[in-house]
């Protein structure tokens, strides 16, 4: 890749480095694409150099470098967002924990500069829509050759990341008595370890409590190991050797101590043991607590069917001080409420969760007698298309707002599935201003933004709404993110919640297109294929008759549009 000052007249295909306003433009912010009519307004407005990269045959933009290495990087229950400006965000789609390893992941990021990988630490507890990854390229392209070897070491005996997912598991807790030890420490050590369990998908199906003595704990150690898939002993008092009560009966039980202690405090008096195939866990005294330790450590793997044999064990040691000390104080607080073993879920950004919102009740009035979204393209009604587009796409949930025709619209919508939500408006002849605050209104309250689409844009894509989501970020500026197709903004929009009370103020039969301008410095502008439809929309009998002449010709066959009255 070529990087530096060029002249403007050299600038096709080139990539801006800088950000550039124009007068009485709009903005061409840096990574633009630059097309023929960019160059024609940057020296129509007495630029005469820019500064830009220039890519050589053997450079990938850096998107499609991105995507190839996290497509051989992801394993089980991992999705790609898709790709923006080089990075590409993983995000977990079952609750879990991260597994990679450690090695292959410093051996690709020593590959080249500009290619890295970051990710949670290791055996971080996830939960759906979690950000567990990113893969970052660094400029504007990178060498082939480089995404190559990234991409092999990504994918090198399997992929590099997955995501462990947690089995729902039944447990049951027994605890041991001594003199002068009071039921409501015992109680509240039962409620904190159902807890503890609930928040990994697991139950706590029974309880029950005994002398602190070898012969009482065996037989009853005997008796519930036959009956669920995880025994858990909490002693009056703390094991202090392999030759200890809670030991001593796991072995009279006819089990085996497999590891006693650990490198992580609190946590160290951890046992670890088996009854049969059923795992048995003498707990420490600080698996009272709610807060994280490393009794969590060793739940969250066998809850997950990792390994967690006496190798693994040892190998904790590092990041397994988590004691709250005065130079580190209470870093365990979050965890209090969570339980310890879910509160790890709640680190690090999740997916935005962003609705889906298809207005879809105009009366298509420049169509005559026609209603547009009724027709048929390869058979299916044009509002369909866009539709399923959408279901398909990772925007959830999808709220559509029908009027003109409800009855209509509504069958040809029927048989969607899930996560749909069809409202209608009763005012739908005062234009598309009174749909869109329909639309808004019925969105969950917790969504962080919505993409906004028409029902007359048959060739919307699933990916062209990715694209939308993968790019929003409105901390870096990006909360109203407009698809282009060289250089000419089309739809669908996404927009931020935070313009949801501007765009319910809008009146009369216009959109929101209005506060694109009102909020450059908001604005992210997605180039899209050509393929993508977002500069197409069939308002008209002629622009149906040209669409599907196109689409006949693309095809090579007759077309399969027709009108349905």
């Amino acid at each position: 890749m070529r990087f530096g000052e060029i002249s403007v007249g050299e600038a096709a295909g080139a990539i801006l480095a800088h950000s550039l306003t124009l007068p009485g433009s709009r903005p061409f912010k840096k990574g633009r694409l630059l097309s023929a009519d960019d160059i024609a307004a940057i020296a129509e407005a007495g630029i005469r150099t820019i500064v830009a990269a220039q890519l050589d045959p053997d450079d990938l933009r850096e998107d499609e470098a991105a995507s190839r290495v996290a497509a051989a990087l992801t394993g089980g229950n991992i999705e790609p967002a898709a790709a923006f400006t080089g990075r590409v965000n993983l995000f977990a789609t079952a609750p879990g924990l991260l597994v990679f390893d450690r090695d292959r992941l410093d051996r690709l990021n020593l590959v080249d500069e500009a290619l890295t990988l970051a990710t949670l630490p290791p055996y971080a507890v996830v939960e759906p829509r979690r950000m567990i990854a990113t893969v970052k390229v660094i400029p504007f392209a990178a060498p082939r050759a480089v995404v190559d070897t990234c991409a092999a070491l990504a994918a090198e005996g399997g992929p590099l990341l997955r995501v462990a997912p947690f089995v729902p598991t039944d447990a049951e807790l027994i605890q041991t008595r001594l003199p002068g030890l009071k039921e409501s420490i015992l109680d509240k050590t039962r409620d904190v370890t159902e807890r503890r369990l609930a928040a990994l998908g697991s139950r706590l199906v029974a309880e029950s409590r005994c002398k602190h003595t070898t012969s009482e704990l065996a037989p009853r150690l005997r008796e519930v190991a036959d009956r669920v898939g995880l025994v858990l002993v909490a002693g009056a008092s703390a094991i202090v050797d392999r030759r200890d009560v809670i030991p001593a009966a796991i072995v009279a039980a006819g089990g085996r101590v497999e590891h006693f202690g650990m490198p992580v405090d609190p946590g160290n008096l951890m046992l670890v043991g088996a009854i049969g195939g059923t795992p048995v866990l003498g707990l420490p005294g600080c698996a009272r607590s709610p807060k994280e330790n490393g009794f969590d450590w060793v739940l969250q793997r066998l809850l997950a069917r990792l390994p967690v044999g006496p190798e693994q064990i040892m190998r904790m040691g590092a990041g397994g001080l988590l004691a709250e000390i005065p130079s580190r104080p209470a870093p365990r607080a979050d965890a209090a409420t969570t339980a310890g073993a879910g509160a790890a879920a709640a680190a690090g950004p999740r997916a935005p969760r962003i609705a889906a919102l298809l207005l879809a009740a105009g009366q298509s009035r420049r169509m005559g007698v026609v209603n547009k979204l009724l027709v048929e393209i390869d058979g299916v009604p044009m509002v369909r298309r866009v539709a399923e587009a959408m279901r398909r796409s990772q925007a959830a949930p999808l709220v559509v707002v029908l009027g003109h025709e409800a009855d209509r619209v509504r069958a040809a919508l029927a048989g969607l599935g899930g996560g749909v939500t069809i409202v209608e408006n009763p005012d739908y002849a005062a234009g598309l201003s009174t749909s869109l605050r329909r639309g808004l209104a019925a969105l969950p309250a917790d969504v962080d933004g919505a993409v906004v689409c028409l029902g007359d844009m048959p060739r919307v894509a699933p990916r062209t709404i990715d694209r939308l989501l993968a790019a929003f970020n409105p901390a870096e500026g990006r909360a109203i993110c407009v698809p282009t197709r060289n250089g000419k903004r089309g739809n669908p929009v996404l927009w931020a919640r935070r313009f949801f009370p501007e765009m319910q103020e809008i009146a009369g039969d216009v959109g929101a297109r209005h506060l694109i301008g009102a909020y450059p410095e908001a604005v992210a502008e997605i180039e899209m294929d050509e393929d993508d439809g977002v500069l197409i929309d069939i308002d008209t009998p002629e622009a149906l008759a040209d669409f599907t002449a196109r689409e006949a010709a693309m095809a090579g066959s007759p077309s399969a549009a027709k009108v349905s009255a």
